[in-house]
């Protein structure tokens, strides 16, 4: 038997660039340039910036994405602050868009799930190789069901997927992301065996929260993982039931899901998000970006969509930032392999 000690990581993911992945990139790349081109006034301050959602719309990078470009516009911090999707490949096709962005003003959300995407993916263009600017949220996940289901807790859910292996779909985030992660870490801490998860674990990744909710809403999934504010609206509305979160404490969009601990599931596990910038700014340039979002993040603008949302201010910037990434990303593979999702 293995079990997991209770875990409070961030997790990142991205997935490899095929030919034609990174063909794609590399013409998104030029779209989002052309959306409007970021610049500085002579002291420094910016103009305008571009920011990319390494998603489809709907999800939680799509909705920072938009929410941190209202925050610069409407507070007055940048004129422009143009978005574009670039999905797919768990972020990973916007990372490597990002490999390629001429312009040094440009901003993409980044998180949890890219860190792993990369991990399983053995993404050509790696974290690694961008500009750290800032940590910005953290959300809790939650497990979700048709409102039918006959799941009634996280353990049910467990219990019916070790005993009936594949038949049970879980859908979520990109494979190899946080959700995907918490999926086989709710196997490994019921006892079963890193190498037994992959053959277990019937899990269906998606390219945005959109989709899988329009999956459990179709009867195609018998339950979802995602963070809180993707499917809090759905919950409800009486559509879709929790059976749990991975917050240490209950959160205030879902105050009667309990959380995994409550739930007797040894697991704590919560994503975040953030920004990074194209590997090679100048110093300048990356001082100007971490200003710009620093000013954001200190808006009232701001912290009102942290509380609309039911994101955490989870603020890091500079070294701090680094120091974390770099210890994410260790963490990260260290628990894909302890999972059975990397060898």
């Amino acid at each position: 038997m293995r079990s997991h000690s209770r875990s409070r990581r961030s997790f990142k993911a991205a997935a490899t660039t095929t030919a034609a992945a990174a063909a794609l990139a590399l013409a998104l790349s030029s779209c989002s340039s052309a959306g409007g081109e970021g610049d500085a006034d002579a002291e420094g301050a910016l103009n305008s910036v571009n920011v990319i959602a390494p998603a489809d719309p709907g999800g939680g990078w799509d909705q920072t994405a938009r929410t941190l470009s209202q925050t610069l516009t409407g507070e007055g911090l940048v004129g422009s602050a143009p978005v574009t999707n670039i999905g797919g490949a768990g972020g990973t096709v916007g990372l490597a868009s990002l490999a390629t962005e001429t312009d040094p003003y440009t901003l993409m959300v980044t998180g949890a799930v890219m860190v792993g995407a990369v991990e399983t993916n053995a993404s050509d263009v790696r974290i690694e190789d961008t500009t750290p600017i800032a940590k910005l949220t953290e959300e809790a996940l939650v497990i979700v069901v048709p409102a039918d289901s006959e799941f009634q807790t996280a353990q049910d859910l467990v219990d019916a997927i070790v005993a009936d292996g594949q038949a049970v779909t879980v859908t979520g985030g990109s494979a190899g992301g946080i959700d995907h992660i918490l999926a086989g870490l709710l196997l490994t801490e019921s006892g079963v065996e890193s190498s037994e998860v992959p053959g277990l674990l019937n899990y269906i990744p998606n390219s945005g929260g959109g989709e899988a909710v329009t999956m459990l809403l179709g009867n195609n999934a018998m339950a979802g993982i995602s963070g809180v504010a993707e499917f809090s609206e759905h919950v409800a509305s009486g559509d879709l039931r929790a059976l749990a979160v991975s917050s240490p404490e209950r959160v205030d969009m879902l105050p009667d899901a309990p959380t995994l601990i409550e739930s007797d599931i040894d697991i704590e596990l919560t994503n975040w998000r953030g920004v990074i910038a194209p590997g090679d700014i100048t110093d300048e340039e990356r001082a100007a970006l971490e200003d710009v979002v620093a000013q954001a993040q200190q808006s009232e603008a701001w912290q009102s969509a942290l509380a609309d949302n039911g994101w955490a201010d989870a603020y890091l910037a500079g070294e701090e930032f680094e120091a974390l990434l770099a210890d994410d990303i260790a963490t990260t593979q260290e628990t894909l392999k302890s999972i059975g999702l990397l060898e």
